[in-house]
Formats: C-alpha cells, sequence, structure tokens
C-alpha cells in the first residue's frame, strides 16, 4: 500500500475493486465504513454486489475481466471533461499524451458495450472520483488474478496520477494482500528476480553485494515463478521442488495439472504444520512449527513490521521454518550458524535498505514503522512517494483493453469467478480444523443468479454440477442476487470440491498470474 490503513478515514472518495473487503480483509472493511458514516463517500466497482455496497455511494458492476476498459473510461471522462489535475501531471508525470491519445476510444459508450456499465453511471462515477480529494484506491486479487493483472494495476495507478492522488495523505493505490506476511515474503527475496529489498538479481553492482554479504558466487538470470515451476517439471527442467507454507493442490488453477506436476518431480519436500493435500504427495515432509511456536517479524499490507512472540514451545518434532532451513543448507555444504532470529534481523538490516533502521530492540520497546525506515533513527514511512516518485516523474502507461483468455460461448455460457469467504481462509489448512468455523460454512457452494437458476430449474440449495474444460465438481447451489447473470461464483476453500479443478492455467506474461477470476463454465443438473 503507498499509504497506511488509518489514511481511509482521510479520504473524500474511496474506489473499492477487485476485493470483498468484508469478507477478505474485515479489519480493513471496518475502517471503510467507520470512514462512510463519517462522510466518505465508497464507491465500488466489483463484479459481485459486495456487502460493502450497502454503505456505496455508488455501486458500478462490470463484466469480470473488464478492469483497463472502465478504468479508462473514468480517465476518458476525467480528461475529456477537464477534472484531471493538471498541475500535478505537469510537475510529477511523464507520458500522459500517449496516454491521453489511448483514451480517446473508450468514451462511455464503447466502454459500456465492453463491461456493461452504463453509459451515465460511468460519467457519475468519473466525477463523483475526479472531484474528491483526496481519494483513495484499494483493489485485491480481483484485479490481479488475470491475464492482464499487471495492466488493470498500472491502469489504477494512471487513474491515481490523474487525479493527483499519489503522495497524499488519505490517497494513493492500495493493493489488500491476502495473507499476512505476504508483504514481507516480497520485501525480503521470496521472488525470483530480486534479492531482499526488491534489488534485481540481473544487476552486477547488487550481485556483488550479496556476494560479498553472503561469501558465495551467486547467479546473475532470473529464476521461475512459481506458476512456470510445474510446467517445468513435466518439461523435464525442474527436478526437485521444495514447498513451505503452501498448498498448490488447492490454491494453483487447474488442480489435475498440478497433481500430475508434482507427481512428475523426482523429489518433492513439503515444510508446513500440517499434512495438507499437497504434503500427502511429497517425498518428504518436514513439521514446521506454527506462529505461536516461534519467534520472528510479520510486514502487513501497509508495510508495517510487527514483531511476533513465541507463546509455546513446539510441539512435537516441529521446528521453527529459520531453524529447519538452516541446519538442511549447513548440511548441504554451506553453514548458516544462527543463533536467534535477532542476528537474522541484523542482518537483513544490514543487506535490505527499506528495512536498515528497524531492528528487535524497536520492536520490542512497541515500535511498528512502516517502511522504508532506513536508518536507527527513522520513525518509518507511511504516504510514499510525497513530493517524488522513487523512480523520478511518475509514468503514464497507455494500456488498451485485452479480452480475457477464455470467455463464454454455446458449450460453456456462464462466466466462473472465485474468491474467498469469511468463515475459512485460503485452502482451509488451519481454519477447516476449527469446528466453530465448519458450524458457519461447512461445505463448498455456487452462488447462482436465480434468474439464470430458474432458466435452468435450479433449487436454491440443490446438488448440481459445474464443468469447465478442465474438470468438472458436484456442490449446491445457492441462489444470490450478488452474483449478475451469466456469472457464478465458487470459493475455493474446499478440497471435496476444489474450485482450482475448474480454473484456468492462462497467465499474464509479466507477473505470471494465473488468470483464476474468470473462465467459461457451465452448470448441470444431476
Amino acid at each position: 500500500m503507498t499509504n497506511p490503513i488509518a489514511d481511509f478515514s482521510e479520504s473524500e472518495v474511496i474506489l473499492i475493486t477487485g476485493s470483498n473487503t468484508t469478507e477478505a480483509h474485515p479489519i480493513i472493511a471496518n475502517r471503510m465504513r467507520r470512514a462512510a458514516r463519517a462522510g466518505t463517500k465508497l464507491l465500488v466497482i466489483e463484479p459481485r454486489a459486495i456487502p460493502l455496497v450497502d454503505q456505496a455511494s455508488m455501486f458500478l458492476r462490470p463484466r469480470p475481466g473488464t478492469d483497463v476498459a472502465w478504468i479508462n473510461g473514468l480517465m476518458h471522462v476525467i480528461v475529456k471533461e477537464g477534472l484531471a489535475d493538471s498541475e500535478y501531471i505537469a510537475s510529477r508525470t511523464e507520458g500522459f499524451d500517449e496516454m491521453a491519445e489511448m483514451l480517446k476510444k473508450f468514451d462511455p459508450d464503447t466502454v459500456a458495450k465492453i463491461t456493461g456499465i452504463a453509459a451515465d453511471d460511468l460519467v457519475a462515477a468519473a466525477r463523483l472520483f475526479a472531484g474528491a480529494k483526496p481519494a483513495s484506491i484499494a483493489y485485491a486479487m480481483g484485479i490481479t488474478q488475470h491475464i492482464t493483472g499487471t495492466d488493470n494495476v498500472k491502469s489504477l495507478a494512471n487513474l491515481a496520477m490523474l487525479t493527483g492522488n499519489v503522495g497524499v495523505v488519505g490517497g494513493g493505490v492500495n493493493p489488500l494482500r491476502g495473507q499476512n506476511n505476504v508483504q514481507g515474503a516480497c520485501d525480503l527475496g521470496a521472488l525470483p528476480n530480486v534479492y531482499p529489498g526488491y534489488q534485481k538479481v540481473t544487476d552486477a553492482t547488487v550481485q556483488k553485494k550479496f556476494e560479498q554479504a553472503w561469501g558465495v558466487d551467486l547467479p546473475a538470470h532470473v529464476g521461475l515463478t512459481v506458476t512456470e515451476v510445474l510446467p517445468g517439471i513435466l518439461a523435464g527442467k525442474v527436478k526437485a521442488l521444495y514447498i513451505m507454507g503452501e498448498n498448490p493442490m488447492l490454491s494453483d488453477p487447474d488442480t489435475a495439472h498440478v497433481e500430475k506436476a508434482l507427481r512428475a518431480a523426482d523429489l518433492l519436500v513439503v515444510q508446513d504444520i500440517f499434512l495438507t493435500e499437497t504434503a500427502k504427495l511429497a517425498d518428504v515432509v518436514l513439521p514446521a512449527a506454527s506462529y505461536v511456536e516461534r519467534d520472528g517479524t510479520v510486514t502487513n499490507t501497509e508495510r508495517r513490521v510487527q514483531r511476533t512472540g513465541k507463546a509455546i514451545e513446539p510441539l512435537g518434532d516441529s521446528r521453527a521454518d529459520w531453524e529447519i532451513i538452516c541446519d538442511l543448507s549447513t548440511r548441504m555444504g554451506y553453514e548458516m550458524n544462527y543463533a536467534s532470529v535477532n542476528e537474522i534481523m541484523i542482518e537483513i538490516a544490514q543487506v535490505t535498505p527499506q528495512y536498515g533502521g528497524i531492528s528487535y530492540a524497536r520492536l520490542e520497546a512497541g515500535e511498528t514503522p512502516c517502511w522504508p525506515c532506513p536508518t536507527a533513527d527513522h520513525p518509518g514511512t507511511g504516504v510514499l512517494h510525497v513530493g517524488k516518485f522513487s523512480r523520478g516523474l511518475g509514468h503514464f502507461h497507455a494500456i488498451d483493453f485485452q479480452a480475457a483468455d477464455e470467455l463464454p460461448d454455446k458449450d460453456y455460457p456462464m462466466i466462473l469467478t472465485t474468491g474467498r469467504i469469511s468463515a475459512q481462509f485460503h485452502t482451509g489448512t488451519m481454519s477447516r480444523k476449527s469446528p466453530g468455523l465448519n458450524a458457519l460454512a461447512p461445505e463448498a457452494f455456487v452462488q447462482v443468479c436465480p434468474k439464470d437458476a430458474a432458466a435452468l430449474g435450479i433449487q436454491d440449495g440443490e446438488k448440481i454440477r459445474v464443468r469447465t474444460r478442465r474438470g468438472q465438481i458436484e456442490l449446491k447451489a445457492r441462489h444470490a442476487d450478488m452474483v449478475d447473470q451469466g456469472v457464478i461464483f465458487i470459493p475455493f476453500h474446499f478440497h471435496e470440491a476444489a474450485a482450482n479443478v475448474l480454473t484456468n492455467t492462462a497467465l499474464d506474461p509479466i507477473a505470471k498470474i494465473p488468470e483464476l477470476k474468470v473462465c467459461a463454465a457451465k452448470m448441470e443438473r444431476l
């Protein structure tokens, strides 16, 4: 997030898109609700009528997979009506003319045909957003999990810069992270193209810095993303796979393809706190300690670094992740002799500029700084890009609309989209072991528009089959006005009827994220 969570209370308008915030990020949703009660206007642009619609000043419902079109449509109106922040554009950005030329073809009538959003509603939403200062944007995986996910994010950044809302309190472009330490994992190098602190592996100076810090020779090429590893196994390019705290047998698209790849690996090692669906396929399972059995930190969605502390000793043979990794590395020939998590944090500060001033001493004293926090006396940074961007000038991107990889046709006439519900979490590895949560959400279901259900004779609560080109599952239908006609929604938490048996493996060419939010499907009565 470019801005802290508290800034939502300072926004005149909050644009929420690609996020069922109430169910996936309930604490942030509560902040938004309080802001709405205090006068902030919520602009929800989302294929499903999420609960925040009840507090929204406007709700627009685009077809899934049409985000670039409606974002460009908003900007078309803003530019045409002279609502853009011309001073901000002139002093802080570049590339505006090229983008403005692209926007010309995204007039409201054209956008209406692509997205299903009425032209008048698009104009009103553009005026609402551009007329507010500050205005913020919040999005989640409903924006990123598309073949155009990178384009979607760049388009939202275009919109924020066009209206002068980056680098200001109450503004910004704010991705809501999907898990508690996704931000921290990315910050500290759990990506194939960067070292900790997003320092590029292809930069010779950076490479030398880390070779000196770690006392090894390092490769200068970019590795594979998680979505490239599984095809790599099947192609014979990847021989062994080490999976930590992830359950791709439920979280990755096209489950049959995932299982085929995992079974084809020469060696599959899984390090986790439970025997997940993925761990059941492993050659070796390393029992990891849960968060209450280990010390460390997490960095949350607003870049805030927080200390976590051991509440109990690890149960059974389980060990903290860092201890397992250190022991394994040492046995493989590279000694990792950290005596404690504090020693690891000291090294993090030494090699990661954004974390340079963060120490356990500060965290244990109650501080929770947001990075960048470069020095020990730095308070941390709440709002990014104040005064200037990290690259100097903010760059507008001229982005054209591209349709989803797989659209409905006569054989598969529905659009399937997937996501989360509040009573279960991710692949259910932890939440489905809770009797209380299972009582709230005991089984898989598919949300169906009542008109679509009536056309097929599907009763509320009836078990049906949902089929795509990749597979089929059986689960109960729920009539729900939350979804539009022609769209069905399935949460992906339930292994008995795993939504990702159905989803498409098509990838964003840049971020390599699969298109989990759009594929063609059909429903059948049993």
